[in-house]
């Protein structure tokens, strides 16, 4: 291993993928992960530059040009399930062109999957099992002083005989409060454009903020315990307060995205930080999620004159034996219904999101969330995604008990037979798919989209074409196409959509593979 005197590092926002064409309207937020790294990286006097490529345009030539011209010393990735292929590429990129680099993945992908990362990802020296401050910081010394890897907590890496080494876990950063604030002014802050819209008000600069890590809750399909952990840490709403007039006064934002899980997880916190809103009198509107179960209208009313314009939270499922035995949640339909009846009254936005295709959800428990879609358009918005597996849930055992991730299923191989994927449209992150069959998940999502007028088919045809890699795949995209042709001659001949109903059997033949 080679000193560092003065290391250099690059930490990278991989090139496009899902999230890029999420944002793809010219309205992105910065990654507060690699920032909050760079700012303690900065602390310690190390040279860190941050590379958001999707923002400023760079493609894969770029990526090596500037690697090949900089020679960092260390390339720090940020990993998510949908994009980690395009962070195994990024680690191959820097390799090819700097072999002396050294490279580490970190982010909520590889804090449960790093094992299998580098089991399958030669070019990746090391990865982050836990959160990325402190590691990082140590990890830049050690390499600095030619120092030994396995005394730096938090990580998984390879040792020089290729051996794969797995060092103790770091704990969680027990006081936010400590950590420096994220390191906005390396980031290409107006090439992110990040606008909200506000009624009223109309589009407005905004800026993100995460003020709290870690849930107390236990939905099976989240991975926000396994990567933050069931305790929740948090800034003090002083600190909150801080940050948010920094954004107001450095970068002009009038918006916020609070990014936390659960803004509410502690209501005398969440009461105490819209005090000193309104106390400072901050002309400033901002969105949050919230749980439902936990939310008195007294504190939401005092939320709302604080600035909340718009607010989310999950009902995922309308059938009571799925919320209580399948997700494990423990929040009422009723409880969701008051809070958007409360933000009808006050006059803000409601966003609850749903979710089809749970373990056993049936056809009829499918048309009971359906109804309750129905039931609530134009009271507020909705969205709607299929289930997702991530690595660490408790639905990730239960896949792989079930068999619908295959006993040889690796997180870094792109195609496993009978896995079910929609990478242009979902993410590359597997679809569970149990009871409901895939001509019926596909009548449910056409008949939301095409009710919220957001199915842009014609930007999509070719991310989706260029994913197909099996009969499969081939198979599922043109159940969909069908379901989509359907329901347009339908809108077209003037037909009300009615209920959703599908044949017992998938259209056509039985799915290859599955």
């Amino acid at each position: 291993m080679r000193a560092m005197p003065a290391p250099k590092v690059l930490l990278f926002v991989p090139p496009g993928g899902y999230f890029a064409e999420r944002w793809s309207g010219g309205s992105m937020m910065p990654a507060l992960g690699l920032s909050y790294i760079a700012a303690m990286l900065e602390r310690d006097g190390v040279d860190v530059r941050l590379v958001p490529c999707h923002v400023l345009g760079l493609d894969w030539r770029d990526v090596a040009r500037l690697i090949e011209t900089e020679q960092p010393d260390i390339v720090g990735v940020t990993t998510t399930t949908e994009n980690r292929f395009l962070s195994f590429r990024l680690a191959q990129v820097a390799k090819a062109a700097h072999p002396g680099v050294f490279t580490i993945l970190g982010g909520p992908h590889v804090m449960n999957a790093g094992a299998d990362t580098l089991a399958h990802i030669a070019a990746v020296d090391a990865v982050c099992t836990g959160e990325g401050e402190e590691t990082m910081s140590e990890l830049v010394r050690c390499l600095a002083a030619r120092g030994n890897l396995g005394s730096v907590a938090g990580i998984s890496w390879r040792a020089p005989d290729g051996s794969l080494r797995h060092n103790a876990r770091r704990l969680p950063i027990a006081d936010l409060n400590e950590l420096p604030l994220p390191a906005r002014h390396l980031e290409p802050w107006e090439r992110y454009n990040f606008n909200m819209e506000v009624p009223g008000k109309g589009l407005l600069p905004g800026g993100n903020l995460m003020t709290s890590r870690g849930c107390p809750f236990t939905c099976t399909f989240c991975a926000t315990p396994a990567n933050w952990g069931r305790r929740v840490r948090a800034l003090s709403p002083e600190n909150v307060l801080r940050e948010i007039e920094l954004l107001m006064d450095r970068y002009g934002a009038r918006v916020i995205w609070f990014y936390d899980d659960t803004f509410n997880f502690n209501p005398a916190r969440a009461e105490a930080i819209c005090d000193l809103i309104i106390e400072r009198r901050l002309d400033i509107s901002w969105f949050c999620e919230v749980r439902v179960d936990i939310l008195e209208k007294r504190l939401f009313e005092k939320m709302v004159r604080a600035g909340l314009f718009h607010v989310g939270f999950g009902i995922e499922s309308a059938s009571e034996r799925i919320s209580r035995e399948i997700i494990t949640k423990r929040a009422t339909l009723q409880q969701a219904y008051d809070v958007v009846a409360w933000s009808k009254e006050l006059g803000i936005t409601a966003n609850p999101f749903f979710i089809f295709s749970h373990p056993t959800e049936t056809w009829a428990e499918a048309q009971q969330t359906m109804a309750v879609l129905e039931q609530l358009e134009g009271r507020c918005e909705t969205s709607v995604a299929i289930t997702h597996i991530y690595p660490g849930t408790p639905l990730e055992e239960r896949a792989r008990r079930e068999g619908k991730l295959p006993a040889d299923f690796s997180w870094s191989t792109d195609s496993h037979r009978g896995v079910i994927l929609l990478p242009a449209a979902q993410g590359h992150a597997p679809l569970y798919v149990d009871k409901l069959k895939w001509s019926q998940i596909c009548e449910l999502m056409v008949r939301f989209g095409m009710a919220k007028k957001k199915i842009r088919y014609g930007s999509k045809i070719m991310p989706v074409l260029k994913n197909i890699r099996s009969l499969g795949d081939l198979w599922r995209i043109s159940v969909l196409a069908l379901v989509l042709f359907k329901h347009k001659l339908m809108r077209l001949f003037g037909f009300e959509a009615r209920r959703a109903h599908v044949n017992d059997g998938a259209p056509g033949h039985p799915e290859p593979g599955c």
